[in-house]
Parts: C-alpha cells; structure tokens; sequence
C-alpha cells in the first residue's frame, strides 16, 4: 500500500473529497484517508505516478507532503 501525507485537511467533509479525487486516478484502488494523521493509503500499480496522486489532491486545494 502506498501512502502520501495531506496538509489541509480538518474535517470529514474533507476526507470525503480527498478520497474521491484519489478515487478518480486510473489506477488507485482501495483508498483509505484517516484525518488524525493526515495519511492517505491506497493500492496503485508502479504504473500510477505519485505526480498524478499529488495533482489530484492539490487539485481540490490540499498540499501533499514530498
């Protein structure tokens, strides 16, 4: 499992829109977002590049730690 760290996030609301934009990544499966630590985890082949993980979730106004 994969995991990126997300800056921004202090509600469920945006758990929620973190796990959808993850979602939407051809590619990403089985996404899990846990708001205490900031964490997202997912399933992705090495085809999925972190690029398009990290643009997807700054996309909708987070910052993704390197």
């Amino acid at each position: 499992m994969k995991q990126v760290k997300v800056n921004g996030m202090s509600c469920q609301h945006c758990v929620a829109s973190v796990t959808d934009a993850l979602n939407k990544v051809d590619g990403v499966s089985t996404v899990s977002v846990d708001l205490d630590s900031g964490m997202a985890s997912f399933e992705a082949p090495d085809s999925v590049s972190m690029d398009a993980v990290k643009a997807a979730i700054e996309q909708i106004g987070f910052t993704v730690e390197s």
